[in-house]
Order: structure tokens, then sequence, then C-alpha cells
């Protein structure tokens, strides 16, 4: 089959874009000009399974996305593709999904944006892989991002904890959460408690808590006028999570603020906008309605990664002495995750969590993440989290390993049912990394229920430690195609590797 430029593109359609047609030759991208579309906000790939992807980029006026993708290595041999217009509505960002696609591929693409007179502006051009089979797997997870007033710094590089994550040439980026501080103002300095001084650069938007749509979408224009960032995401595909952050600290559904700093004081209202800004900004594809968060991201056999929503679903912080149920991910989700889980013939199953198990996070006098700090039977959240491991163990689910991020330090913790008050579940282990780019803390008190113990850990020196100390923390994870082996370590700024582990997959 030979296809004019004009028939492929013609039969492209917005929704998604099938790949099952041979190469075609494609004119080389125009220019960049003043009077067509520039790309101030890079590009990116997100989500990437055996047989699709998701593209994205972002312009600075109206248009259609553009997409050439190859798998020759050259653009001469590139299948040109027409994604959605966009424009103010979605504050001109733009995704396209990719079907069709062959395992364990290589495919480079540029993207650009078409005017109304099919005038294509500036092209950026990036890279990923198709999973396939006999080869490894090899990932970053990291979350909390600008946090605590420390963004990009230019007399540090900016945030340059991102390059060392993309030195060591990562299939995919799981970024667990507090992918922004929407909460938190980033000042031109900010003075330390060990008596240095922080620079930013900043803009108008970040410069107080985001309310406004503009003020949220800000944040996520922030991060990636830094390089480091920019360069990781058109290398390296995203699979991104959210947490609290991103809308503010500590948020539920149905909350009513009493901090003087918003104007707005209904939660559910600044998380709509915080939602609709996420989604324009962080690609992912969009599995069981657009605005689902929790999905599935299979890396073909050897890894299937299933992200969660703590965020969306649950109810009101409890009193840590509350006994009875306190929704976390909600029954749908939970039914999901385990339904999902259970029927997954991948040999390791990672469970994204945006926030750990068995860590004490406190909101005031009240319970923020999973533990109470109670010893003894579950209660709160912690039931919906034991009926899950309990459920895995009854589905006899093996290579279950929790990832998470959100408390600014970093953690290696193994789960074991003969040190624990609920004994229903099978041993696992739980890696805690972040912040990538922010104030570092910790540690934080454990909780009995789930029997965690610390087999590993690294926290600040000092509370809200500067990035400039050396401890920022991401994982890396490579897991061997003929053995199954799931190496992790745990590594700093620098990439100096802090901890490691090699994992045996148990037989099915």
């Amino acid at each position: 089959m030979k296809l004019s430029r004009r028939q492929l593109l013609a039969a492209s359609t917005v929704a998604g874009a099938s790949l099952a047609v041979p190469g075609v030759a494609v004119a080389a991208p125009n220019l960049v000009r003043r009077d067509r579309a520039a790309l101030p906000s890079g590009i990116a790939s997100a989500d990437v399974t055996p047989n699709s992807a998701v593209v994205w980029s972002r312009a600075d006026r109206p248009g259609r996305l553009v997409v050439q993708l190859t798998s020759h290595g050259r653009f001469d041999k590139a299948v040109c593709l027409r994604g959605p217009k966009t424009d103010a509505a979605d504050d001109f960002t733009a995704r396209l999904p990719l079907r069709g696609l062959r395992p364990g591929q290589r495919y480079d693409y540029r993207l650009g944006f078409e005017d109304e007179n099919g005038r294509i502006g500036q092209t950026l051009d990036g890279s990923f892989s198709t999973p396939g089979r006999n080869r490894p797997v090899s990932f970053v997870f990291t979350g909390d991002t600008a946090g605590q007033g420390y963004g990009i710094n230019p007399e540090l590089g900016g945030m340059i904890a991102y390059k060392t994550m993309h030195d060591t040439r990562p299939d995919f980026f799981l970024h667990s959460g507090d992918n922004i501080y929407a909460d938190g103002p980033i000042q031109a300095e900010l003075k330390v408690a060990d008596g240095t001084v922080w620079k930013n650069v900043v803009t108008e938007e970040v410069s107080k808590v985001a309310e406004t749509l503009a003020e949220y979408r800000g944040r996520y224009k922030y991060n990636l006028l830094d390089e480091n960032v920019r360069s990781l995401y058109a290398d390296v595909p995203l699979v991104a999570q959210w947490d609290d952050h991103e809308t503010l600290n500590n948020w539920y559904p149905g909350e009513i603020l009493t901090d003087d700093r918003y104007a707005e004081k209904r939660v559910d209202v600044l998380a709509a906008r915080a939602k609709k800004a996420f989604l324009e900004y962080l690609p992912m594809e969009h599995v069981g309605g657009r605005d689902r968060i929790y999905r599935k991201v299979s890396h073909g056999p050897l890894l299937d990664v299933f992200c969660l929503d703590m965020r969306t679903f649950r109810g009101a912080n409890p009193v840590p002495s509350t006994v009875g149920p306190v929704a976390m991910l909600g029954a749908e989700q939970a039914a999901w995750l385990v339904r999902e889980v259970a029927a997954s013939r991948a040999t390791w199953k990672v469970i994204a969590s945006d926030m750990p198990l068995g860590v004490l996070v406190p909101d005031g006098n009240l319970i923020e993440a999973v533990a109470n700090g109670l010893p003894g039977a579950p209660g709160g959240r912690e039931h919906e989290i034991a009926w899950v491991l309990s459920q895995f163990k009854k589905r006899k689910v093996r290579n279950a390993i929790w990832l998470t991020a959100d408390v600014h330090y970093a953690a290696a913790h193994h789960y074991d049912p003969s040190r624990a008050a609920f004994t229903d579940f099978d041993p696992f282990w739980e890696i805690v990394a972040g912040p990538i780019n922010a104030g570092t803390f910790g540690p934080n008190a454990l909780d009995s229920t789930f029997g965690p113990e610390v087999v590993w850990s690294k926290a600040a020196d000092f509370p809200s430690q500067s990035p400039a100390s050396g401890n920022q923390f991401f994982g890396h994870t490579r897991i061997d195609p003929r053995t199954g082996v799931f190496t992790v370590s745990v590594r700093n700024l620098f990439g100096t590797v802090l901890w490691t582990k090699d994992l045996t997959p148990a037989r099915p």
C-alpha cells in the first residue's frame, strides 16, 4: 500500500492514530518563524506499552498537533499524523494516542503545530521504546517536585536530579505524585536553616498559592522551564500519578478551607481546576474515562504497573482512633486493583502508590495517609488496604511490590505477617523515594498493623533540607529477562547508589 502524504494525513484521527500502514516520506519541518507556533514547554511521551503510546506538546497559539513518527531513525521515512486542534480552552496543550506500534521497537517522533494554512511552526524531536520479549526493563521512580519553596535554582544548574535520572537511560519514569506544589509559593530567594540561601527562577503564577485555573497551569509551565525536566520528558516516557500538592496540602473531597491565603474556600472547586491542569500537562492513556487517573500500564511480559489514585475517592481525614472503615481508594478502585492484579500474567506487579502504607503521615490531629499510628487491628483507612492485601493472598498473587513517595525521605520497608497485628497477607516490599527537587524531611514513625520493618532509610540532616545537600532520592529498577530478578536501588542527587536489593520472583 502506498499513500500520499495528503491521504495519510486525512486518514489519521483526532482520537488516536493507528500505525498499521508502512512509512511514507514527508516534507522536512518548516523553519521556526515568529508568525508560527512555538513549543515553549517542550514535548513528552507517556504510558508506553508494547503496542501503544501517547505523545504531547504545548503551543503558544491555536493550531493542530502534527506528529511525525519513524522506526527507521530517519524522518524522511516517517509516518505523519494529524492530532487534535488546540486553543486557549486547553491552554494550547494537545496529546495524541498512538496505536498499532510494534513491540520491542525504538520510535523517534517529531512534534509541531500546524496553523489554519497548513504551515508548521517549531518542531522538537523525542524518542521512546516499546517493551518487547527477551529484553530487560528498567525504570526510575520518585516524587515531590518544587516543594517547600525550592524551585529552579540556576546556580545549581536547575533541577539536576532529573538529569541524574535521565543519565541512567531508563525505559520510563514513574512520578509518584506531587508533580507540583500548587500550595507552596516560590520566591526569588529562600533562607535555609543551615545558613545558605537558595535562589529561584520565578514567574508570576508561582508567587502565590494556586487558586485559578491559570495559576494551576502556571505551576506545570514553571517546571517545564527547566532544561533537565524537558530533556528527560522528550527522551523518557512518563507515567504520572497525582497526590495532594497538585491541588493543596492534605486535601480531601468536600473539605472547606480555613486557610486565609485562599479566597476560594471550597476544595472541590479548587480540585476541579487542579485536575484539569494536571490532565492537560501530564499526558496519560485515558482508560475507563477521560478523567480517570488510576490505570494499568503494561510493560510486556516482565512488568505491569498499577497506578493508584489515593486522592479522588478518599473520605475525610479521620482521627487516629476511628475504628470503622474510611475510604482511601474507594470501593470501585479497590475492586479494580484486586481484579487487575490477580489477572496479570506479568512476572512483576508494581503497585504505584502515591502514599506509603505503614508510615504515619499526620494532618494536624487527623490522619492523612493509611496508617493511623495505633497498634492492633486495622482502623480507618487501614481496613481498605487490609482487604486488598488479603485478596492478593486469597487469589495467589505473586511478586507484587509497592513503590511510593510523599514523605520526603527514602526507605526500604519489608512487611511480614509474622510481625503484624493483621496477618492475612503474604510478605511484600515497599520502596519509598523522593523528594526529587524539594525539601527533605523524615524519618516518620511506622505503624505495626501490617508488620513493616525498616530495612534501610536515609532522611534529612534537618527539616526542609535544601536539594543542594544531595539528599534528593530516586529509585532505579532493572528486571533481568532471563532470570526475572527485580533489582531495585535507591540513589541520591548525584546518582550514588545508597541501597540495593535483588528480588527473586516467586513461582506462580
